[in-house]
């Protein structure tokens, strides 16, 4: 965790506070704002019912320039109608008026339960006090107010060279049910100095994304928030003109960013205990390595064995002839950690059990299927699924 988060890139200040969103007294309002006009885009998620949040930002995206965003927790906006879509232009328009950018300048995120109106009077009333307190040392404040059942913060700050200027990208995210690739319930916020152009900073943002907030799984479950917004103000040195080196390189520091966050949203499942890294090699092509990954990561009875710390390799070999690839069942390997379990479709024995049975008391873990088809190599993240999941889903509400 990184203590600045999306204020470690000079030029940002970011806020956070109750405003009585929450009934706990817990903090559900943040605010992040550059000090001066953006190169903008986003990700968005792929749910056939996108909030009114989640509308607005699409629009106000469209000019590839943004300068704030505005966040609440503890209520969605979502399946609220003609009055949630006011109610999230109003967000936009509060805050616009009071920092005296544009509307269209200001970006819209909510997470929290779905249906209920938001109570736009604790909110306009709360953003000029949320205005005051914007600081560059309160990155975890923002971090704080955009959590629901998260059980911590998700912050990251990383930099590196591009070409002979140093680039510095910060972060900071929610989620931790309701994860699954093409977004999930987690909205995720990045900003960095680059000196980039909306179109590439687009590119690049689906690129980093597609190896990382869309390679995770908690519940295989999809909401109709989700969102990760990236900022580039072009403080930096770091010129990003073309689709060259520089851009590579500028991808690979933001996707560093991206995983670093995505790995946090696994460890934060609701009621996870393990975090679990599956890697498919061998497979007939990347697409399906992919595909066969995603499989065992989000079935049920692999993550209840991962939680009992059960090495019942049957239920992912069954898994395996579930993801609607051809796999030849005797070439296939698995492999926890560093032992050998399966070997060209053969069970190694009780003694390489044993071995694997104590692998799996630990609370980081990988999971490595070889296949021996072809080319195709994938990673993808997931947990183990305990009874305090069901327990979290059924009181979400109570």
């Amino acid at each position: 965790m990184d203590e600045k988060g999306v204020t470690a890139v000079e030029g940002f200040r970011a806020a956070g506070l109750h405003c009585g969103i929450k009934k706990n007294g817990l903090a559900d309002l943040a605010l992040l704002v550059a000090d001066r006009p953006c190169a903008a885009a986003a990700v968005f998620t792929r749910n056939r019912f996108p909030a009114p949040p989640l509308q607005v930002t699409r629009r106000h995206l469209r000019s590839g320039v943004a300068q704030a965003v505005i966040i609440n927790s503890g209520n969605a906006n979502a399946f609220t109608g003609e009055v949630g879509l006011r109610d999230a232009e109003a967000m936009a328009s509060a805050v616009a008026e009071n920092l005296g950018i544009p509307t269209r300048q200001v970006l819209v995120a909510s997470t929290g339960v779905i249906g209920m109106r938001l109570p736009m009077d604790k909110i306009t009333t709360a953003i000029p006090v949320l205005i005051s307190r914007l600081s560059f040392d309160l990155g975890h404040e923002a971090a704080e107010a955009i959590r629901t059942t998260d059980m911590f913060t998700k912050e990251v700050a990383v930099s590196g060279r591009v070409e002979r200027a140093e680039i510095r990208i910060g972060g900071m995210a929610k989620g931790s049910g309701m994860i699954h690739p093409n977004m999930a319930t987690m909205l995720a916020f990045l900003t960095t100095d680059a000196q980039i152009p909306p179109t590439l900073l687009r590119r690049g943002l689906r690129q980093a994304v597609d190896g990382t907030f869309n390679a995770i799984t908690v519940d295989g479950e999809t909401s109709t928030n989700d969102m990760v917004i990236c900022l580039a103000n072009g403080k930096g040195a770091a010129k990003i003109g073309a689709a060259g080196a520089a851009f590579r390189r500028f991808v690979a520091l933001l996707t560093d960013a991206c995983a670093a966050l995505a790995k946090m949203i696994v460890q934060d499942g609701e009621g996870a205990t393990k975090r679990i890294e599956i890697v498919v090699t061998g497979a007939k092509d990347a697409a399906s390595a992919r595909r066969i990954a995603m499989t065992v990561a989000k079935s049920p009875l692999v993550k209840t064995a991962f939680f009992g710390e059960d090495a019942n390799w049957g239920r992912i070999v069954a898994a395996i002839g579930n993801a609607g690839t051809p796999v030849d069942p005797n070439q296939i390997d698995l492999t926890f950690g560093d032992v050998v379990l399966v070997r060209r479709g053969c069970y190694l024995g009780a003694s390489a059990e044993a071995a694997v049975s104590r692998y799996l008391k630990e609370k980081d873990l990988q999971l490595t299927i070889g296949l021996s088809t072809g080319p195709g190599r994938a990673t993808v993240w997931t947990c183990d699924l305990s009874g305090d999941y069901v327990k979290m889903n059924a009181a979400y509400r109570t």
